[in-house]
């Protein structure tokens, strides 16, 4: 299935209760042949207002990040979220809202099929690496699943809120810049 149409079936997703308050479906952005393939966990504020995943100023840490290492959404980069829709008060997403839209992430997966998956944060992290990882132990490490490596790094936001975790966030990307 293309991003296409699978952007329009998430468009007519009713599968949780995220799609009443949402002003925008936050489906995804970027290269659809990207190497590197990065999941946040929901929507906030200025996502749900342009449509548009990391558009606020975690975005603006994560593209400047990864400009750094020659990386952008428009060369090698697709990013996309956990939940297409936001949350209320930017709250983590709950597993029933996760359930119901981790088919359309992991079809998007599959149609960008990039050579590393890369989870910002705790949520995404949790999901596809264990219920039990920590993020502040086990960023950087590189794991095959089905035949696909995944890492896990520090969300961008985290970052805004302890600016100490930049230089291990940046030489994360490096790394993640050195698989591919």
């Amino acid at each position: 299935m293309t991003l296409e149409n699978l952007k329009q079936k998430c468009e007519e997703c009713k599968g949780c209760n995220l799609y009443k308050t949402r002003n925008n479906l936050v489906f995804g952005y970027g290269n659809p042949n990207a190497d590197i393939f990065l999941i946040g966990e929901g929507p906030g504020e200025n996502e749900d207002r342009e449509g548009l995943p990391f558009v606020g100023r975690s975005g603006k840490l994560l593209d400047e990040c990864l400009e750094k290492y020659g990386l952008s959404r428009e060369k090698n980069i697709y990013i996309a979220n956990m939940v297409k829709c936001r949350p209320p008060e930017n709250r983590n997403p709950k597993s029933d809202e996760v359930s119901a839209c981790i088919g359309f992430l992991k079809a998007q997966i599959e149609a960008v099929d990039p050579k590393i998956v890369v989870c910002l944060g705790r949520v995404a992290a949790s999901y596809f690496l264990g219920k039990d990882f920590k993020v502040t132990t086990g960023h950087g490490e590189f794991f095959e699943i089905g035949g696909r490596i995944f890492t896990a790094t520090f969300h961008p936001a985290a970052i805004l809120r302890n600016i100490n975790n930049k230089p291990l966030f940046e030489e994360d990307i490096r790394k993640i810049k050195e698989v591919i």
